[in-house]
């Protein structure tokens, strides 16, 4: 079935015309003349029916149908850009794969490791994705998505990857001027809150038995990078997945107040689109990443 599109040559006259809100300068950014960005403008105006832009004496304004245009076209020309620039990188191989990871775990866990797997599947690049929302994994383009919690994914199948070890952290300083003894005496102590972790305080309490403790009280941080900071800072305990946090007590920035880990009630998982999970490329990360995690859970670290 023909598709029912516009040329891309109209598309983008249109978009760099809405980002100048010019024809004049939008013909000099695509190196043509104006009354040619002006002709294609008028062609997609006429093929769609729609008015995109209002002439005013004072230049041009988006009508309210052009601005929605614009949103859903300007991202439908970066997808392409990307995907070519994407395709140029692997000299028309086509051998990259889409990895979307939280920013924590991509940094401090997945990165450090994919140099075993460069080595064990030289021909396949890596391209990784971060954010701390949920992915739309087939806008996206992701091949595969490591995330947290078992939430439902649609259409896509979740493979259960490795849990973790939390335990409160703060920072020497801390622990000197107030002394830390048992978990009770967090009572009186600043709890430092992950907004993307609402319950690891009441996880960790209710590991080690605790009843009664709050644990919702205190600031809350959006990212786990300010909350760890925070902690380095004095500014209150932190509970935390401990790996992620091993260069800092290793470095004596964090120290560990009390030495009563808890198994988190949660896993990481792979997550991969449906009609993906049997791509070569996919099934070899699948295997080396399900390998890692393996001995990550063997070792601890």
């Amino acid at each position: 079935m023909r598709r029912h599109l516009p040329s891309l040559s109209a598309l983008q006259c249109f978009e760099a015309s809405a980002r100048h809100l010019s024809f004049t300068r939008a013909a000099k950014e695509l190196h043509i003349t104006q009354s040619a960005v002006s002709r294609q403008i008028r062609a997609l105006e006429s093929q769609l029916g729609i008015q995109l832009f209002e002439r005013k004496s004072q230049g041009l304004r988006l009508s309210a149908n052009g601005t929605a245009y614009l949103a859903a076209i300007r991202a439908a020309l970066d997808r392409m850009e990307a995907a070519t620039l994407q395709l140029l990188a692997n000299q028309g191989t086509a051998g990259f794969l889409n990895i979307a990871v939280l920013p924590t775990f991509g940094t401090r866990w997945l990165i450090p490791r994919l140099p075993s797997f460069r080595a064990k599947a030289p021909d396949i690049t890596v391209n990784i994705l971060t954010k701390l929302d949920v992915f739309d994994l087939e806008a996206e383009n992701v091949d595969i998505a490591i995330t947290y919690g078992e939430d439902p994914w649609p259409d896509a199948v979740m493979y259960p990857l490795m849990g973790e070890f939390i335990a409160p952290v703060c920072s020497p300083e801390l622990l000197k001027n107030h002394p830390l003894k048992s978990p009770t005496d967090l009572r009186n102590q600043t709890l430092l809150q992950l907004a993307t972790r609402p319950g690891a305080w009441k996880a960790w309490f209710d590991g080690i038995g605790l009843s009664g403790a709050s644990g919702f009280r205190g600031p809350t941080f959006e990212h786990f990078i300010m909350v760890v900071q925070a902690a380095i800072a004095g500014l209150g305990v932190a509970v935390v997945p401990l790996f992620l946090v091993s260069d800092e007590l290793a470095s004596g920035k964090l120290v560990m107040p009390f030495d009563r880990p808890v198994r988190s009630p949660d896993r990481y998982y792979m997550v991969c689109p449906e009609g993906k999970q049997d791509s070569y490329r996919v099934k070899q990360f699948r295997s080396w990443l399900s390998e890692q995690a393996e001995q990550f859970e063997r070792s601890g670290r």
